[in-house]
């Protein structure tokens, strides 16, 4: 008999509900312990005395304790916001947390500027004079190379308060203005107004994309001129106070994401080297759906006739158990600890309205597990969703029994996990079909992928790298920052797209752009990507690599990015090598599909 699964996660056992009066103890102890720990966040200056080794070391357990309940508290909020996301209650929980992002702000940035005033000496006698500091070294370092990008203390106070209705209120801008767009598109011979997020390019009818397309840039082009002046003011914020600070525009994003400058150009260098063979599956798309050279409105255009098994109903249960199957193949812990994960109710997916729409896994770390939250519809795409979504909680759960302030990890390596395990199972899958159609299918839904990961977020970086580098010289227009976009595409895509075919408007209707926490919202995504295939590319060679990709996972919150992949696998990013492995499993999948393309019948055009 098949194994069944249950549709809804479990909330009770981690804390009261949100709903009752012990929970509103909860936060209001939370609130309370903040306030003290902000209060006491004055410390003297990292140095070599027993007292102030003592004074840092009971400071940090108190920090690391309230960080733990804060995250835990708003991931279990969170989480039922998610699945009863009318409910007035929890929304008011989420403001309510949030609001207490200043205090842990202040503390923070008092921890830098102490450790900052330590010289490198005396760093070191003061961590030899506490375990518990040595123990969380690397945080206390990292914290300090923050203080680096900091203004003085006073300018940096001011700063952020500026901030509030400068930088951030451009990104606000920006985010209402995109909330309220409409955009009118023809459906059964009456106009509809729709989202901008409604309105696809995924319709096997090429007309209808191209419609879709041209209708969504019309909208984006009402709003240009005003989001080109949030760009400049959200990008010229940074850079006057990069200029100050005396370092370019990438040293923030780079020190955020704890990699060096020279592997990010080895990176993209390799990328560069290598990635011809995927405009050779451009143009191999661009013959089967039956047109010259592909536009932008036919990237993720479905194959012509490769509609099969992959396309019918897939039950949960079975998704479940595929998933499990497949983890269970390249790793008996990791299968393990799927089942565990699906049988004790830490995944919420039933298809029911009231919830939130996407997907998430956040980390309960006063209670070591974690809930994933999505809505299985009963798709492949939902059965990769799963498998992502595990990989998450996969790396939490490999985590969970280092220091708090060990388990934190960057954006480019935070998609490590979650990306492989889409791989595991994705390459199960393809060894197992039988039908070349569904084959066929599966390579170009990778390969797209793979288009997405090298060729669109190159094409976002190379613009705000330009848009940054001009922007140092003053304004630019809507025009020009369309420009600088269709150049970047042009050179990231090896301009193998038709002439007209290009989207110079991307640059209004990609949210990234304009986050003001995250400047280069781009690159992490591709060493995320490249970083998950070069991984399972080793697997293929290694009799013991599940444990060396747990003592990876275990690097990623206590090294920086070139000594957890040196420490675990024995690469240096800063070279080539590791790139060219990631990217011979690429060439690999376009050489299987241009030899399934050559091979089956896909029919000619569509639309």
């Amino acid at each position: 008999m098949a194994d069944s699964f249950p549709l809804t996660w479990e909330l009770d056992s981690l804390y009261p509900n949100p709903e009752t009066a012990e929970f509103r103890e909860l936060v209001d102890k939370l609130r309370a312990t903040l306030q003290s720990l902000a209060g006491d966040s004055e410390l003297p200056a990292a140095t070599d005395s027993e007292d102030v080794a003592v004074t840092w070391a009971e400071f940090l357990d108190r920090y690391a304790t309230a960080l733990s309940d804060f995250s835990s508290l708003n991931a279990f909020v969170g989480c039922h916001a998610a699945a009863d996301a009318a409910n007035k209650t929890f929304q008011r929980y989420e403001g309510e947390l949030s609001a207490f992002g200043p205090l842990l702000a202040e503390i923070q940035t008092n921890l830098e500027f102490a450790l900052q005033e330590a010289s490198d000496a005396q760093l070191e006698s003061f961590f030899a004079m506490d375990e518990r500091l040595a123990e969380v070294r690397f945080f206390l370092e990292t914290a300090r190379g923050s203080a680096a990008l900091r203004l003085p203390k006073e300018q940096e106070l001011l700063a952020a308060d500026l901030s509030v209705d400068g930088l951030h209120a451009w990104s606000r801008l920006y985010d209402r203005l995109s909330g309220e767009l409409r955009v009118s598109v023809m459906e059964r011979g009456e106009v509809v107004e729709k989202s901008p997020g409604q309105v696809s390019l995924e319709s096997p009818e090429r007309s209808v994309r191209e419609n879709n397309f041209f209708a969504a840039n019309k909208a984006w082009a009402n709003i240009a001129e005003t989001c080109a002046d949030a760009l400049n003011h959200i990008s010229g914020s940074r850079l006057s106070k990069y200029r100050r600070l005396g370092v370019d525009h990438l040293a923030a994003p780079l020190h955020l994401n704890r990699m060096t400058r020279e592997t990010l150009d080895t990176m993209w260098r390799t990328i560069g080297e290598r990635k011809s063979c995927l405009a050779d599956y451009l143009r191999k798309k661009a013959e089967l759906i039956g047109v010259d050279r592909l536009a932008w409105w036919d990237l993720q255009a479905p194959l012509p006739g490769t509609s099969g098994e992959s396309d019918s109903k897939l039950s949960y249960d079975k998704a479940c158990g595929l998933t499990i199957d497949a983890f269970a193949d390249f790793s008996p812990k990791l299968g393990d600890f799927a089942r565990m994960a699906i049988e004790n109710r830490w995944i919420e997916v039933e298809d029911r309205p009231g919830k939130r729409q996407g997907g998430f896994c956040t980390d309960v770390a006063t209670r070591g597990q974690s809930r994933i939250f999505m809505t299985f519809t009963g798709t492949v795409d939902g059965m990769s969703t799963l498998a992502h979504e595990l990989g998450h909680a996969y790396h939490s759960f490999v985590l969970r029994d280092r220091p708090l302030l060990l388990r934190d990890y960057p954006m480019n390596l935070a998609e490590t996990a979650s990306t492989f395990a889409e791989a595991v199972l994705g390459e199960n899958r393809l060894a197992a079909s039988e039908s070349p159609h569904a084959r066929l299918k599966m390579l170009d839904q990778m390969l797209g992928d793979a288009v997405a990961f090298l060729m669109n977020i190159h094409a976002r970086f190379l613009f705000d790298d330009a848009l940054h580098t001009e922007r140092a010289s003053g304004e630019l227009s809507a025009e020009r920052l369309s420009e600088l976009m269709a150049g970047s595409q042009r050179q990231a895509y090896l301009d193998v797209l038709s002439d007209d075919g290009w989207n110079p408007l991307f640059w209004v209707s990609k949210l990234h752009f304009y986050i003001a926490d995250w400047p280069f919202y781009n690159f992490p995504y591709t060493f995320g990507y490249l970083l998950s295939l070069g991984t399972y590319s080793l697997a293929q060679d290694a009799a013991d690599f599940p444990a060396q990709f747990d003592e990876f996972l275990v690097a990623t919150g206590s090294q920086t990015a070139e000594s957890a992949v040196q420490s675990s696998f024995g690469y240096d990013v800063r070279e080539p090598d590791f790139w060219n492995r990631s990217l011979d499993v690429v060439e690999s999948r376009v050489s299987q599909f241009l030899e399934l393309a050559n091979t089956v019948s896909t029919g000619t055009g569509v639309g």
